[in-house]
Order: structure tokens, then sequence, then C-alpha cells
């Protein structure tokens, strides 16, 4: 492979990536928007906490395949909650995520939601593994 073409392979890579910050960042915004369909919500919703979860369908301790479903999973989730958005809304919502004047989206209430799932999750899994032991 030639300079050229890996240049062009880094610039195409770099695009892609772009345009898929610009579609989680237009997703975020889609959340709170009342003409996104509960549905692509709830697919949206799905995929972030599934990104940030630190439980996978495949450990990432399992050479490749561990970063299998980060590689697919997630970008097929993202690609079928845009689908999902009216195509007039998302086109709306990318322009105001690609905004240079707008602030960078922090999403601390989303990760503490996330994060306070997983506690009570573990909570009640000790929880019922300590009463199966008891009894």
């Amino acid at each position: 492979m030639s300079v050229i073409q890996q240049n062009e392979l880094r610039d195409q890579w770099r695009q892609w990536t772009r345009a898929v910050r610009r579609d989680v960042h237009a997703l975020y915004l889609a959340a709170g928007d009342p003409r996104v369909p509960w549905y692509a919500k709830a697919v949206a919703v799905a995929v972030a906490a599934y990104a940030l979860s630190p439980i996978d369908l495949i450990p990432d301790f399992i050479p490749v395949l561990g970063y299998v479903d980060d590689v697919l999973i997630v970008p097929a989730g993202i690609l079928l909650a845009v689908k999902l958005v009216p195509p007039d809304v998302m086109a709306e919502l990318r322009a105001v995520a690609t905004c240079p004047d707008r602030p960078p989206v922090i999403g601390w209430m989303a990760a503490v939601i996330i994060v306070g799932l997983w506690l009570v999750g573990i909570v009640a899994a000790v929880l019922s593994i300590r009463v199966y032991l008891a009894s």
C-alpha cells in the first residue's frame, strides 16, 4: 500500500469517525426532542447504555473477538437509531450537533444514571447470592 493510499484511508477513517461522533451527539439531542418517536429514543438509550456499560456480550479479554461487539454492535445500533429518527428531524439535529459555537455536551446525568443502575444491579446480585448461599 502506497503512502498516498494510506493517507486516503486515514482521511476516510477520520471522516467516518467525525460522522459517528456527530450522529451520536445528534441522537443525544434527539432524546429530548418531542418529534422523535419513543422507539427511536429507546434504541438510542440502549445503544448508549451498552457502549458505556462495563459488561459486553463478548468479554474484551478474549483476543480479537472481545472487540468485535464494540466494533460491530455499537455502530450498528447507532445506525439503527439514526434510521428510526425522521430524516428531516435528523438533518436538523445534525446541523445543531455540528454548530461550532455550541458548547460540548457532557452527559454527566446520563453517566450517573447508568452507573447507578449498575450499582443497583451489583447490589441485587450480591444479595441474591447471599440469600442463595444462606439457604
